[in-house]
């Protein structure tokens, strides 16, 4: 199967699993680059959505006008107003003659969900290269909860995001971890890709797993991180996940 990330908006991507001219496309917030990419024999054969955010799911009308009657799937949630089959954890579909494994990982939203399909995770906006996504709906104990499933996942599991974060991601990174090597190679990978108008992703979960602050709450190096920010040891692996969190969200380059 060949994996293509179709850029969207300032940052986005949408992903395309193609085997031959049949694809699933995950996340169209935008349906220009998925009608660009049919004019080049692009052939959808279902939509997944993760959550239901407008830049994730906003070109699915106009894809369906393209395509009556495409399959679209997507979390249980009255907010994505489209008419599809509702996912939930644990639910397996069958597309492309491949299995679907449905992950339920609520933090960024409470209904976010993830897919799983060929070594591939298409986590739209829950695990991020180098970092995770923002709490809108969801406690720190979900998402750390969510991060921890995903991060369960093979070690060559291709991480496919829904955004170009990466760089601002290892700003963050190097602050927490300014020792760890495996993060500085990241980053200069990162830069040399975006140099080149290059996406960064997917990324690879053994490497996410070396790099990700959010990953590594365990860590005695993050724990020590979040322990200079709270003045006090954090309690636990939930607490040091909620201080980087919001740590990250004031967090400036």
């Amino acid at each position: 199967m060949r994996l293509t990330a179709l850029p969207a908006f300032e940052d986005n991507y949408i992903w395309v699993l193609r085997d031959g001219p049949r694809a699933l496309v995950v996340d169209p917030g935008d349906a220009a680059p998925v009608l660009a990419a049919a004019g080049e024999g692009l052939r959808p054969e279902a939509i997944l959505l993760t959550h239901h955010h407008a830049d994730h799911c906003g070109g699915v009308p106009t894809l369906l006008e393209r395509w009556p009657g495409l399959p679209v799937f997507a979390p249980d949630d009255a907010r994505i107003g489209l008419a599809c089959e509702r996912v939930g954890d644990g639910a397996r579909l069958r597309l492309l003659e491949r299995d679907v494994d449905v992950i339920a990982v609520p933090g960024h939203t409470r209904s976010h969900v993830a897919y799983r399909i060929d070594g591939h995770l298409f986590c739209g906006d829950t695990l991020f290269s180098l970092g995770c996504g923002r709490l809108f709906e969801g406690t720190p104990a979900q998402m750390h909860d969510s991060l921890l499933r995903l991060a369960a996942l093979p070690g060559d599991t291709r991480v496919c995001c829904g955004h170009e974060y990466t760089l601002a991601n290892a700003a963050f990174a190097c602050e927490v971890e300014p020792g760890n090597a495996a993060l500085r190679a990241r980053r200069a990978e990162a830069v040399a890709q975006r140099a080149s108008d290059r996406p960064t992703l997917p990324a690879v979960l053994d490497g996410e797993r070396a790099c990700n602050p959010f990953l590594r709450c365990a860590v005695p190096e993050v724990r020590q991180a979040a322990a200079r920010r709270l003045g006090r040891d954090p309690a636990d692996e939930v607490e040091t996940f909620a201080n980087l969190r919001a740590w990250k969200d004031e967090f400036r380059a």
